[in-house]
């Protein structure tokens, strides 16, 4: 059955509010999803896979020791033992771009894991493991994190939350106010992940300011220096991940989104993360990776910089796989190479290495324009 009229069939189900429906749904895309990341599947599949490569984004990885959550690190471990087994090419995200750019059309079962942002964390939990199987990685850092200088917003918001001793507040922002009930965890959690979703849409001064206020209302004094769950990786760690098959990229000085600064802010964030990463790095990566990373948080501005920089690409969140454009031209897309979002859940993180996602959307391609010409 096409994927299009599997989807379709359990719209309806979908729609339901019923419980038990909504499980049975997950429990038939878990299986199907299983049955088409199988062996003879996955051999079914490989032809999509030539010419492409899937570059896997992750981000935070669980840490007892900071009490910080994030990835499984037996998730990775397992992951990582699946594609050695399979044989896949596991290459660091500056060969891939250097071959596509080349139009490399030989790559086949190709992965390459990529970690944002330069998170203690992912230099003592994630890196080990790379290393264990062989398998390179890069790491995208802020420099101004590693320096010291700020800790992440989304983090300060979290910390915020979480660390407020009233069951109640309210708060005026740009689109009127939000109320915030916070006498359980989970609604602690909901309130940080609708505040953050809403900094991401204001202009960078205005995120800040209103974080602050976010503060002064909650009664909650934000310390300089991160708290351990958010501490980042230092700059003599880095360098010694570095002989261990782990790479850097700039990300780059305070994370801002860089569609929402002024052209001198933004050339700065490239131009002086680029510079701080080439004084500490042995080996820094000519990649760059967009904060965010949606299509609406750079522009071409920051293309025409990081081209004039020498920089190979520039990495967003847009998913899908790396592959060289119809047109032939590389330039046209390596200022927007799409990743996927890495998932602890195996079988969600194989269809996107094994050809499976990109079976998917041909299909959803073909269905929509076939369902255009129906009107026409």
């Amino acid at each position: 059955m096409p994927w299009h009229r599997f989807c379709n069939m359990w719209a309806p189900l979908q729609r339901r509010g019923d419980s038990s429906s909504r499980m049975l749904t997950r429990h038939l895309k878990r299986a199907l999803r299983t049955a088409l990341t199988s062996r003879p599947a996955s051999y079914l599949l490989a032809p999509l896979t030539r010419g492409t490569a899937a570059i896997l984004m992750l981000h935070r990885f669980s840490d007892a020791e900071r009490g910080n959550s994030g990835h499984d690190p037996r998730k990775l471990r397992t992951l990582l033992q699946r594609l050695r087994r399979k044989r896949y090419n596991l290459l660091p995200v500056h060969d891939v771009l250097a071959r596509l750019a080349f139009g490399d059309t030989s790559l086949a079962k190709t992965v390459a894991f990529t970690l944002d942002d330069g998170f203690a964390d992912q230099a003592d939990v994630a890196a080990p493991i790379f290393a264990e199987f062989d398998c390179p990685a890069t790491i995208f850092v802020t420099t101004g994190f590693l320096d010291g200088r700020l800790w992440f917003w989304w983090d300060r918001i979290e910390h915020i939350f979480h660390s407020v001793q009233h069951t109640r507040i309210s708060i005026e922002v740009p689109d009127g106010r939000r109320d915030y009930r916070l006498a359980a965890r989970d609604a602690r959690d909901r309130a940080s992940v609708d505040f953050v979703q809403l900094c991401k849409a204001l202009p960078d001064a205005d995120k800040h300011e209103l974080i602050r206020s976010l503060a002064n209302t909650a009664e909650v004094t934000l310390p300089d220096k991160p708290p351990p769950p958010y501490a980042p990786m230092s700059w003599e760690k880095l360098r010694a991940l570095e002989s261990q098959g782990i790479s850097f990229g700039p990300h780059t000085v305070t994370h801002p989104v860089l569609s929402r600064v002024d052209g001198a802010q933004a050339r700065y964030e490239l131009t002086t993360s680029w510079e701080r990463l080439r004084a500490e790095a042995r080996a820094p990566v000519a990649v760059f990776c967009y904060p965010n990373g949606r299509d609406a948080d750079f522009t071409e501005r920051e293309a025409t910089h990081l081209r004039s920089l020498g920089f190979l690409g520039a990495l967003s969140t847009m998913p899908g796989c790396a592959a060289v454009p119809p047109s032939g031209n590389w330039d046209d897309v390596r200022f927007r190479i799409p990743r996927y979002a890495y998932d602890d859940d195996l079988s969600a993180t194989l269809q996107y290495v094994n050809g499976l996602e990109r079976a998917k959307q041909k299909v959803w391609r073909s269905s929509r324009n076939r369902s255009t010409q129906s009107w026409l």
